[in-house]
């Protein structure tokens, strides 16, 4: 008797064990046409911290993906799509696999509802080139201009040794 509970164990720890690959080994796939493109939420929804943060998702034809979020700071994150069986995942560097649903210009990506818009928010643009009729994800660009001097007096500090 315990030795069927001890394998019944066993094996169900092992199914959890049979998950998704890690991102690096994940194969990539390219786009399809109708998911290609720039993503943003629709409207404030629930799956989001906030009812103010605003989520893109921006899809290149070669299945490259960026999935931008903003509120209090722009967190963007690296990604491509993959597909599992007959359904298209998005899997980014966190190893997060969402689901992407494509129905009339309405994508379902996770749990977010989400409308295809011309460009990127502004913080996000920082990360998306638009060149040749396709996307490339940048990294943030280095500010060019040169932080001032300070030019506060500074008090000088006597220092007495005894």
């Amino acid at each position: 008797m315990i030795k069927n509970i001890f394998t019944g164990l066993l094996v169900i720890n092992l199914v959890g064990c049979a998950g998704y690959a890690d991102f690096p080994q994940v194969a990539q796939t390219p786009a399809p046409v109708n998911v290609v493109g720039v993503w943003m939420s629709d409207g404030p929804q629930k799956s989001l911290v906030n009812p103010a943060v605003i989520a893109s998702l921006v899809v290149n034809r070669a299945g490259d993906t960026l999935d931008c979020r903003q509120w209090q700071r722009t967190i963007e994150r690296r990604g491509k799509l993959t597909w599992r069986g007959e359904q298209l995942y998005n899997v980014n560097v966190k190893n997060e696999y969402r689901k992407i649903t494509v129905t009339d210009d309405k994508m379902q990506y996770g749990s977010l509802t989400m409308r295809r818009v011309a460009k990127p928010t502004q913080a996000c643009q920082a990360f998306v080139v638009y060149a040749n009729g396709d996307y490339t994800f940048t990294d943030r660009p280095v500010p060019t201009t040169v932080p001032q001097a300070n030019t506060h007096k500074q008090s000088s500090v006597i220092s007495t040794n005894k």
